[in-house]
């Protein structure tokens, strides 16, 4: 298992790193569209659509990205409506996480295809627009993810008690969760030091934050991402659990499926993309 992960993950940086350091947005464009057309694929089957139906729902992805031309016409920022995807997703996450996973299957099996439909696309189309803001934007973005994961899983294993969301996760703890914003705030205080030091091409979501809201403001930021990548990950587990699998696929050797890798990023890719749109540019 620890083998395939890590040539797993070798294999997925290879192809990455190239599409990060060309000069034009496309290549990397093209390969987080392979990412959300998989990530499509794998909602379809874990709402019941299986072989050609399932591929067909993906196909939608790559159609619509053509159609929308987005790679060739990026604005400078983002517009307010990634806000309010960010606030459907606290809404949907409010209504249907404390229901557990009976709260996914109670909804229409044709809104739960559409909701996948518009959660991939604009994750595509976020990642796109970060990578257009600057690499160091996009990666930092990234990070607070990863950094989350590490530190809440230590703070969760040192001093874990009071579960989150027993149905969903039950190693989840709001000690963890502690620890994770604890984390990513040093992460970002580490972040922006060098930033002053080095000229690192575009302003990261941290440098942002603090020049737009000043330091309360990010304070509270970081904090909200981390929140928001957390509901991501217990969304993916919800759906999981409701539909009795493990893994959202195998289509990631020794990692599962690309749900299950992209799960928090979900959220807080439109929240940050809405710092920028809320902030002063």
């Amino acid at each position: 298992m620890l083998r395939q992960r890590v040539i797993t993950a070798l294999v997925l940086v290879a192809v990455l790193l190239p599409t990060l350091l060309t000069e034009s947005v496309i290549p990397f464009s093209l390969f987080a569209l392979a990412l959300a057309t998989a990530g499509a694929w794998e909602w379809a089957r874990l709402n019941g659509w299986q072989g050609t139906k399932a591929f067909a729902y993906a196909a939608v992805l790559p159609v619509s990205a053509g159609l929308s031309g987005i790679p060739m016409d990026l604005s400078p920022a983002p517009g307010v409506g990634w806000a309010w995807l960010t606030v459907l997703w606290i809404v949907a996450c409010l209504l249907l996480m404390p229901q557990g996973p009976k709260g996914w299957t109670h909804l229409s099996p044709g809104l739960r295809l559409a909701s996948g439909l518009v959660v991939m696309f604009s994750t595509w189309w976020a990642l796109t627009t970060a990578r257009a803001v600057g690499v160091n934007f996009l990666l930092s973005v990234m990070c607070i993810v990863w950094a989350s994961d590490v530190a809440a899983y230590f703070a969760g294993h040192r001093w874990g008690r009071t579960k989150l969301a027993p149905s969903l996760s039950p190693g989840k703890t709001w000690e963890g969760v502690a620890g994770a914003c604890v984390g990513v705030w040093l992460l970002a205080l580490l972040w922006m030091l060098l930033e002053r030091q080095f000229p690192l091409g575009s302003p990261s979501v941290f440098a942002r934050a603090l020049k737009d809201f000043g330091p309360t403001g990010l304070v509270l930021v970081v904090g909200a991402l981390v929140a928001l990548g957390v509901v991501g990950d217990l969304f993916e587990s919800m759906i999981k659990r409701a539909v009795g699998a493990k893994d959202s696929s195998n289509l990631l050797p020794g990692h599962g499926g690309v749900l299950d890798r992209v799960d928090a990023l979900l959220p807080v890719l439109p929240a940050a993309m809405a710092v920028l749109a809320l902030g002063g540019r």
